[in-house]
């Protein structure tokens, strides 16, 4: 379920590897380590660092549906930010290293943040950890503290305490909007999204469905933005290793506003009543409560 189906429009004949670590490193000087997951637990995060002066950071993973395919971003970043994804880097470096935990360990005691200049605006890095669920705590906050307007955009919608609140935000007026893929890559998110996009609809939501696959994680509260690799399901919530940027800098959340949200409520089909559903997608609603 994790790889989901594979992407269309691949050469003939075309077999994946069996070993992505092993791809990398034949034939190449390419150093890949492969981090432990000991508590059942993926590290989401997608980030990329060049030589110290530029990064990115989002929701793609490298591979041809996120780049050809896919509706999906990433934002690119500069300053002194880029010394937080490097430490972070050496972190999951660390980690993924002979040592394990214990080389980690040392190199939370050990290691420095990069002192990167530059100017810019106030960003923050939001994370899931081990223990430390700060990604659904802060966004709950801001839905609960909302007065204004929450536009959500995600593939996978299954936490039913934010739907839950997500619907008493509109009982008190707020403008909830939510962009849902209309042909997504999972069957069982697929039909969950149907009961979830249901159940918003009925409690006056506004649920839009973007045309093929959108694989955004982005979402503005009341001028607030938080976006990055993180669904809104339990394993992004509460269980793998994520990473989100948050900035309430006007003129970047106006951009955001602008070039992703009302283009994609432009290109996206207003739900305009309930979708037809059956057992089998209130079985699949249990389940995604889980993942």
């Amino acid at each position: 379920m994790g790889e989901g189906s594979m992407p269309p429009n691949l050469p003939p004949g075309f077999v994946p590897p069996r070993s992505m670590e092993r791809y990398l490193r034949q034939g190449s000087k390419v150093e890949v380590r492969v981090r432990p997951s000991a508590w059942f637990q993926a590290d989401h995060t997608k980030t990329i660092v060049i030589d110290q002066k530029i990064g990115f950071t989002g929701g793609m993973n490298i591979g041809r549906e996120y780049r050809y395919d896919w509706h999906d971003m990433m934002m690119e970043v500069q300053g002194p930010v880029l010394g937080e994804l490097i430490y972070d880097f050496k972190l999951a470096w660390a980690h993924a290293g002979p040592w394990g935990d214990l080389g980690l360990v040392f190199a939370k005691k050990f290691k420095r943040h990069p002192q990167i200049q530059g100017d810019g605006v106030p960003v923050r890095l939001l994370y899931t950890k081990v223990g430390n669920p700060e990604l659904y705590r802060v966004q709950l906050e801001a839905i609960r503290r909302a007065g204004t307007y929450i536009w959500i955009n995600n593939a996978y919608f299954s936490d039913n305490v934010i739907i839950n609140d997500l619907i008493r935000a509109r009982e008190r007026g707020v403008d909830v909007r939510v962009i849902l893929p209309s042909a997504g890559n999972h069957s069982i998110m697929n039909k969950n999204n149907a009961v979830t996009a249901n159940l918003m609809f009925r409690n006056g939501i506004k649920v839009y469905f973007y045309p093929g696959m959108s694989h955004i994680k982005a979402a503005v509260y009341d001028g607030w933005l938080c976006a990055g690799s993180a669904n809104f399901d339990k394993l992004s919530l509460r269980d793998n290793l994520e990473l989100n940027l948050a900035t309430s800098d006007p003129e970047t959340v106006a951009r955001f506003e602008q070039e992703l949200f009302q283009k994609d409520f432009e290109r996206s089909q207003l739900m305009t009543g309930p979708i037809a559903s059956d057992i089998s997608d209130f079985v699949a609603n249990i389940v995604a409560q889980r993942l």
